[in-house]
């Protein structure tokens, strides 16, 4: 039988991690149309708004339905402002592991939303729901994503050589592949002591019985 992330919202000091909905398709391609998400990841390039739809209404809850993954907006607790996405995927439920990333808007960078959001997920996942072992990846020039790694406790594994694809931006607007490395990055149980208390032990998690 196969195993599904539940309905599930995470609150922090700051933050509201809960399911996309349609009501952030406008701000999800928006976001997803910076050059940094065109740089270290596979959105397509330019960005629209009927592929944000799509990812919400379609890939999403298919994502959680087949037990592969699980995609969370990250909002502002106060503004309810979409300030990016915190993605589980390549889920084992054998292993109780995950690959956990994260994508914030340009606006809201060095607030420390991405660390906030990244370690409230973690706590969630290897807590409440028992997993043994959360690993990231970041492209060998993504500093940016490493310190998050870095800040949440991540334990840095190795180098995956040549085993990632990055894209540069030429000046008429053209991508094209790089080739580079992968960082593999683990976070056990153990490795959350001293990491943060952004969380209660229950008080910070809510379910969303409607959600598909």
């Amino acid at each position: 039988m196969t195993s599904t992330f539940p309905n599930i919202s995470i609150s922090t000091e700051r933050l509201v991690l809960r399911p996309l909905d349609e009501d952030d398709v406008a701000a999800l391609a928006e976001m997803m149309n910076d050059e940094q998400v065109g740089a270290w990841t596979d959105v397509p390039q330019p960005y629209t708004t009927d592929q944000a739809r799509r990812w919400i209404t379609e890939y999403a809850p298919a994502e959680r339905a087949a037990g592969r993954g699980l995609d969370l907006a990250v909002t502002e607790f106060l503004t309810q402002r979409l300030v990016g996405i915190v993605q589980l995927a390549k889920t084992s439920w054998h292993v109780r592991s995950t690959e956990l990333s994260y994508i914030i808007a340009p606006w809201a960078r060095g607030e420390g939303y991405a660390s906030e959001a990244a370690l409230a997920t973690a706590q969630w996942l290897l807590g409440n729901q028992k997993f043994e072992r959360i690993e990231l990846r970041t492209a060998a020039d993504n500093t940016a994503s490493q310190q998050v790694a870095q800040k949440i406790g991540c334990i840095s594994e190795g180098v995956l050589r040549n085993a990632c694809i990055a894209h540069v931006r030429a000046e008429d607007g053209t991508w094209s592949d790089v080739r580079t490395d992968f960082i593999v990055w683990s976070l056990l149980p153990e490795d959350l002591e001293g990491a943060g208390e952004q969380l209660a032990d229950t008080g910070g998690f809510t379910s969303f019985p409607d959600w598909n």
